[in-house]
């Protein structure tokens, strides 16, 4: 699936990613080099960091990275920081860094797997959007863009913890967005469908059972493709969007319309 290209202009701008080095992330990562922006990957994976920034740099991009877990916010400060030291601005982020939860029944989760994906998909996102606003505050300008799930919008059995922490990313993003949408701050987030990425790919060999019933719920009758998503990040970062404020957007291929 070829994803049309739009023209942006992010020449001066830069962006930080998070969970940047594949899937998701590395293809917004990717389209903000494209369109100009410096890039700062932020991923867990130190080698697929160093593979990231490569193939943008061969390419003749301008990108950095920085292993961060975020899940630990002095990690997560520290990458933001090193991105303005480095560049002297953040315009963009994409706070996309997430994991998944094996499915259980709600009466079986335990409270390890519930801190475990919150800790990564809720405050992983909560640390990055506020040490980004910290600098986007003073310079008076930026767009944030968190990803949440098509599972922030619905519920499905055998996902409780999950759906939780994707849930509270709305939440997040709403109330930071209408308290800095007078500041010169945009925030949104996106609810990606089933999407292939390498965290997809696991769920659909592991879970195949459970997967094929999402599936059956996705109209358009396939997956998504990273691209496709990424498409959206960059819209909402760019000037097109420049009255969408505090949307959770569904890039689901119509799963969330039913």
């Amino acid at each position: 699936m070829t994803t049309p290209a739009l023209s942006y202009d992010f020449s001066g701008k830069v962006a930080f990613v998070t969970g940047g080095a594949s899937g998701m992330g590395l293809a917004a990562a990717r389209g903000f080099a494209t369109h100009g922006a410096a890039v700062v990957i932020a991923d867990l994976d130190g080698d697929a960091v160093d593979r990231a920034v490569r193939s943008l740099t061969d390419a003749g991009f301008r990108a950095t990275g920085i292993v961060c877990d975020v899940a630990d916010e002095d990690q997560v400060a520290s990458a933001v920081d090193r991105t303005v030291a480095t560049y002297d601005r953040l315009d963009m982020a994409f706070n996309n860094a997430g994991i998944q939860a094996p499915p259980s029944d709600a009466a079986d989760e335990t409270a390890e797997i519930f801190d475990r994906v919150n800790g990564v998909n809720l405050r992983g996102i909560w640390a990055a959007q506020k040490h980004e606003l910290r600098h986007m505050r003073t310079q008076g300008s930026g767009t944030i863009v968190n990803n949440s799930s098509l599972g922030g919008l619905v519920g499905l059995p055998q996902r409780a913890a999950y759906h939780a922490s994707k849930h509270g990313v709305i939440g997040l993003t709403k109330s930071a967005a209408v308290e800095y949408a007078s500041r010169g701050v945009r925030i949104n987030a996106i609810c990606p469908g089933v999407v292939e990425t390498p965290m997809v790919a696991d769920m659909l060999e592991g879970q195949a059972a459970a997967m094929e019933g999402i599936m059956q719920q996705q109209p358009i009758g396939r997956l998504g493709t990273a691209d496709e998503v990424a498409a959206a990040v960059l819209w909402l970062c760019s000037a097109a969007s420049s009255f969408v404020v505090g949307v959770a957007l569904p890039v689901d291929g119509g799963f969330t319309a039913h």
